[in-house]
């Protein structure tokens, strides 16, 4: 890929996640990245591919960071979480659940891959993490890691519904914050549950 196309794509998710993927046009990104429209057009025959591209870079680059908070906490999959919620913030601009929303509806097509990505990857981190803490002590040892894994993703879709969790009611951070609060005092142990309270805790100090 050539650096100019690669700041292209880097720069639309910027603009996607902040405004939102219906509302930038191309018009927008050529103005924001000082290029001709035409220029932009070598690069992307249309929006709908660019929206793809920007989408999947996204993706990757979520999972990369992930991986390597994952290897930070090897031995600390409640923290561990905190640290996934904090970067994947980061990452989203705070998670423009409505930006999110857009893509889904105004562009199925890129979407399904993207939503497809997410499921694969989530369930194989969470279904470790879960492992994880049962060997540590810091998890139950009786719950299913596949069911923890699938229903932590239903829940983490299901949180982005803003008809559901409007943003003025149930802002973006706390939202996250009460549901891996959530999740994760219905499988601690004891010992789990002192290192839940400390980081709660800390949060709110």
């Amino acid at each position: 890929m050539s650096q100019l196309k690669d700041q292209i794509i880097k720069k639309s998710l910027e603009m996607f996640l902040t405004l939102g993927f219906k509302s930038v046009t191309m018009d927008d990104i050529a103005a924001k990245l000082g290029m001709s429209k035409k220029t932009l057009y070598t690069h992307f025959k249309n929006k709908q591919e660019l929206v793809a591209h920007a989408s999947l870079h996204m993706c990757n680059t979520i999972c990369d960071g992930v991986d390597n908070i994952i290897e930070q906490y090897e031995d600390k999959p409640i923290e561990e979480l905190y640290a996934v919620k904090r970067f994947v913030m980061e990452e989203m601009k705070g998670d423009q659940t409505s930006s999110i929303h857009q893509l889904q509806r105004y562009y199925p097509e890129a979407y399904k891959p993207v939503h497809d990505i997410k499921f694969h990857y989530m369930d194989s981190c969470i279904k470790k993490n879960v492992n994880n803490g049962i060997k540590l002590g810091v998890y139950r040892n009786n719950v299913n890691p596949d069911f923890i894994a699938r229903i932590y993703f239903i829940g983490m879709q299901g949180i982005k519904d803003i008809s559901i969790f409007p943003t003025n009611e149930f802002p973006v951070n706390d939202l996250y914050d009460d549901y891996l609060e959530y999740h994760l005092r219905g499988i601690l142990t004891p010992k789990g549950r002192q290192i839940l309270n400390q980081i709660i805790n800390s949060n709110h100090d």
